[in-house]
């Protein structure tokens, strides 16, 4: 079944403004450009801080659990953990149950960085949602979370197991 996206052989027909992998890499990149602006270069990134936010919410988290939480891969969560524990703004405890596996924690410089961060993160989002109505970024949001969820099925999403994500955006 041939997407109604892509032409089949015409390469001078393909729209690349209809392909959507391209349309959202192009608003990742604009709300990238956007959180960058607000927040700072010397702020948290993106990933650094939904890692932060993450481990905050869920004290005592494993990296592996962080990675099943965030969406972000094995090997980018150990490094960026292993940069937050150096700037002391994680630390990493073996927990009681299990010595192998390490508990993660947000220290007190980590939890500064997140409420300076936080008005400006949401700055970032309202501007990169201000050309939709309320209506609209309902929708968008509803959509986003229905798209996530789908094609990620191996991965849990915060809040909802694939089930509950799907049954919520019908």
């Amino acid at each position: 079944m041939a997407s109604h996206f892509i032409p089949e052989s015409n390469l001078l027909e393909y729209v690349l403004l209809d392909a959507p992998g391209h349309l959202l890499r192009r608003c990742h990149q604009l709300a990238v450009d956007l959180y960058t602006e607000e927040v700072g270069e010397d702020g948290p990134t993106p990933p650094q801080f939904a890692l932060l936010l993450t481990v905050l919410q869920n004290p005592g988290l494993s990296q592996v659990d962080l990675v099943r939480h965030t969406g972000i891969d094995r090997s980018t969560v150990a490094e960026m953990v292993a940069r937050l524990i150096k700037r002391g703004l994680l630390d990493r405890n073996r927990t009681v149950a299990d010595r192998r596996t390490n508990a993660l924690g947000v220290t007190e410089a980590g939890e500064a960085v997140l409420q300076r961060a936080l008005p400006m993160v949401l700055k970032a989002q309202e501007r990169t949602l201000a050309p939709l109505n309320d209506d609209d970024r309902e929708e968008l949001m509803r959509l986003l979370r229905l798209l996530s969820a789908v094609n990620a099925p191996a991965k849990p999403q915060l809040g909802a197991t694939l089930p509950e994500a799907q049954i919520a955006n019908k």
